[in-house]
């Protein structure tokens, strides 16, 4: 029989270990979207199997596959969580006025901007005590909202294959062109401006730099020279030294502009790409909050993209929904 005595200080997190290790079908995986170690995700496992008196994992097999009896504890153990975190979603909000706990994922590109906002928000309009904010790409954020490490995000991608979401229109951007502040060749082509640049974009890692790459692809256009990165500090960095050319959007120029980087602002010469920016949170768990944390959201970008780009910047965003 389960010694629940033994087993339950460390049984939720044990728990946790293992769906994320069933999921991603691999141990150093599974450790990883926890930030554990191999060794520390395996000794959950280990832990596990012993207080059940049974193997969860066939380790035979590279990678490991999950037995009869882990694939049916993986079912159970995904409700078990899911079930903990919606009463701990509950008990949080019940019989209150206003929201005591806020976790929130940001986009990198924006994190900087609305930070010290939303933080003032929060607290002052809604009364919000505690507050936990990750900056990172879209991906990071389907992760946490999907392991409901997240109450929200702020994020390129609305998630539109997650059930179970609310969301809020912020902004969509149409991309601009972004040379060195000394360049003085043609502009009115990509074709052309890569005969003298490279193309300096975001990784294939990244939401924004699959879809810029996807969208040149349908435009037939392939650069001699690629150089990639995964921040846009990083992209505007280079083009501002010179170092290439970029399609970038007024919100992914904002930090670098706010650093006074030289470069110059032009309207790209290929039509169709743009980016749209969406509050995305459980449905109905916070309230009146992502509604409005999306127009505070927009107002502030609306203010800093017009004070650092002036009229190029606030003709390529759009405000309602499209």
């Amino acid at each position: 029989m389960l010694d629940h005595r033994k087993l339950s200080p460390s049984l939720m997190r044990s728990l946790e270990v293992f769906v994320a290790v069933a999921e991603t079908g691999q141990m150093r995986a599974g450790a990883k979207l926890l930030n554990l170690s191999q060794p520390a995700a395996s000794q959950h496992v280990t832990a596990l199997e012993k207080a059940f008196r049974t193997v969860l994992l066939d380790r035979s097999t590279r990678p490991a596959r999950l037995t009869y009896a882990g694939a049916r504890l993986h079912g159970r153990a995904q409700k078990v969580l899911d079930a903990l975190s919606d009463m701990e979603t509950e008990l949080r909000h019940v019989g209150q006025k206003s929201l005591t706990l806020l976790r929130v994922g940001i986009q990198a590109s924006i994190a900087t901007t609305l930070t010290p906002s939303l933080v003032d928000f929060a607290q002052r309009e809604f009364n919000i005590e505690d507050i936990t904010l990750h900056a990172g790409q879209s991906g990071n954020h389907e992760h946490l909202l999907r392991t409901k490490q997240a109450d929200l995000a702020i994020t390129s991608n609305p998630f539109l294959d997650m059930d179970g979401l609310e969301r809020h229109h912020v902004l969509t951007e149409r991309y601009l062109l972004v040379l060195p502040e000394a360049y003085d060749g043609p502009a009115d082509s990509l074709e052309a401006i890569q005969t003298r640049l490279p193309l300096v974009r975001f990784g294939d890692t990244t939401n924004a730099g699959r879809q810029i790459a996807q969208h040149l692809r349908r435009l037939r256009f392939e650069p001699d020279k690629v150089i990639q990165a995964d921040r846009s500090s990083m992209v505007t960095s280079c083009v501002s030294a010179g170092q290439g050319f970029s399609l970038l959007t007024p919100t992914l120029l904002i930090d670098g502009l706010v650093e006074n980087m030289s470069l110059q602002l032009k309207d790209l010469p290929v039509s169709g790409l743009s980016r749209t920016l969406t509050v995305v949170a459980r449905k109905e768990e916070l309230q009146s909050f992502p509604k409005a944390l999306a127009d505070m959201s927009r107002q502030k970008l609306m203010h800093r993209i017009t004070g650092h780009m002036g009229d190029i910047g606030a003709k390529s965003v759009e405000y309602e929904m499209v």
